[in-house]
């Protein structure tokens, strides 16, 4: 079901076709690498955390390489990061882990982009299964991902700098 939201969502912007389904498996960040035959750190990961006030949930997309900062996250969002279960994200968000992205939320969750990401002219995030992708420009991930902010909230990936 949740697929068919992502590609409902994408129709409005005439991208639903562009939507890669695959017969392999893309529930982690090394399955999605080799089954889009791209490096690990061009897939936009998705994840999912409890809001502030431990209420609803929030989303941040990063790098595939890159990992929560926990004083970053901290520094940024003024509280602890705490991810949510795969049964909270499923009930709060719409996707299941493996397949989470930041379009068709079940909700109007807010949605960060990491700056990890900006090394990229393009990316693949999930489409809403452990089985789908769809390669974005970083401004398209931004716009249809209802990006609120970019943050820096990662651990410094084996990359010198951003521009």
């Amino acid at each position: 079901m949740s697929v068919e939201a992502v590609k409902t969502y994408f129709r409005q912007f005439n991208k639903d076709k562009d939507i890669i389904e695959l017969k392999l498996s893309s529930a982690t960040v090394a399955l999605a690498a080799e089954a889009l035959h791209v490096e690990p750190e061009r897939i936009a990961k998705t994840l999912a955390f409890r809001g502030e006030n431990r209420e609803g949930a929030m989303l941040v997309v990063t790098a595939g390489d890159a990992k929560i900062d926990n004083k970053k996250f901290r520094h940024t969002f003024g509280f602890k990061a705490h991810m949510l279960s795969p049964d909270e994200t499923l009930d709060l968000v719409g996707h299941a882990v493996g397949g989470v992205c930041p379009f068709a939320l079940k909700q109007d969750w807010p949605v960060f982009m990491d700056v990890s990401l900006k090394r990229f002219e393009t990316v693949f995030p999930a489409c809403g299964s452990s089985h789908t992708a769809i390669e974005l420009t970083i401004d398209e991930l931004y716009q249809y991902g209802h990006g609120k902010d970019w943050v820096d909230v990662c651990k410094a990936w084996p990359y010198d700098s951003v521009d």
